[in-house]
């Protein structure tokens, strides 16, 4: 009777897996919480993101968008989320770099609370005006703005936004003074340049790329490192007269802290075949973003060295929340 039960078991165990042995990963959907509203910028790219990892990990992830809160409400859900890496969330610039020292106290830590998983996206801010001003480049909006002061307004889609401590960076760097004005949002502010009630802009490529390429606002440089690829003949703020300046954006996927190292792997791996799928590569084309990759480890430092950097800006310019 023993060696009878020992066969059947031993013939069944291909087909039982023993207690304690965990299930493929992923075995059920993923959740991608964004911390912001559907259609904006953050939320597009992690739409399009979602669905080529759906493809990679053969499993759904939906997307959530939990908006409010300076970004903090949808990245204080993901840090409370289990750390088993079926809670992940899109962590732009503004969320994990720039908020941090602009809303205190915070609920979270990020270098403690999050597990960075992979960087998705590489931007840049696009220095633009109006249309109604004489400024055809960055060199002509310096001058007007010495000679000048105060009289330009500088328009972002928020305080704290990436375009508003880009452009404090640019006027510390340039020695300007240039009256900042915080909208509610991207497109009412873009609305007022093409109108003329605001002359500057920073803001993302991905939000103003499409009024630039129309030639509703004048497009002087961008604010990276690097020309972008959508828009090759634009020089950037430092080969246009302010050498130095850098003030890139970036997205990538975070997770909470204590996900297993072998989940951050897969998800790693498939997020950087996922960020070279054709609709991605047709996304990042059309916006003029370019796709980043690379590890999890690369992607942390990135965070911590970007934080100190606007931190300083943020210090430097006073910058507070109202």
């Amino acid at each position: 009777m023993h060696r009878l039960l020992l066969f059947v078991l031993l013939a069944l165990s291909p087909f039982c897996p023993a207690a304690g042995v965990a299930a493929q990963f992923p075995d059920h959907p993923i959740r991608m919480i964004v911390p912001q509203a559907a259609g904006s910028s953050t939320d597009t790219l992690t739409r399009v993101l979602a669905a080529a990892l759906s493809d990679e990990l053969h499993q759904q992830v939906v997307v959530d968008d939990r908006p409010g809160g300076a970004l903090t409400l949808g990245l204080d859900l993901a840090a409370k989320s289990p750390p088993d890496g079926y809670t992940l969330c899109m962590g732009p610039i503004g969320a994990l770099a720039i908020s941090s020292h602009l809303v205190a106290p915070l609920p979270y830590d990020v270098e403690r609370d999050f597990q960075p998983i992979a960087l998705v996206s590489r931007g840049q801010l696009l220095l633009a005006v109006s249309p109604t001003t004489p400024f055809h480049s960055v060199r002509e909006l310096i001058d007007y703005a010495k000679a000048n002061p105060g009289k330009l307004l500088n328009a972002s889609s928020s305080n704290g936004s990436p375009g508003h401590v880009g452009g404090e960076l640019f006027k510390f760097m340039t020695g300007v003074q240039i009256v900042h004005v915080p909208y509610k949002g991207g497109a009412p502010a873009i609305n007022d340049l093409i109108a003329g009630r605001v002359q500057v802009m920073f803001e993302s490529l991905n939000s103003i790329a499409p009024f630039a390429r129309s030639g509703a606002v004048r497009a002087l440089a961008v604010s990276g490192d690097h020309r972008s690829p959508g828009f090759p003949d634009l020089p950037t703020i430092a080969e246009a007269g302010v050498p130095g300046f850098s003030a890139p954006t970036w997205a990538g996927v975070i997770a909470p802290a204590g996900v297993p190292q072998s989940i951050v792997e897969t998800l790693n791996a498939a997020i950087n075949r996922a960020i070279h799928a054709p609709a991605m590569n047709q996304f990042y084309a059309t916006i003029g973003d370019e796709p980043a990759g690379g590890t999890a480890e690369e992607f942390a430092a990135l965070i911590v060295s970007d934080s100190k950097k606007w931190g300083e800006v943020i210090e430097r310019a006073g910058i507070r929340l109202e």
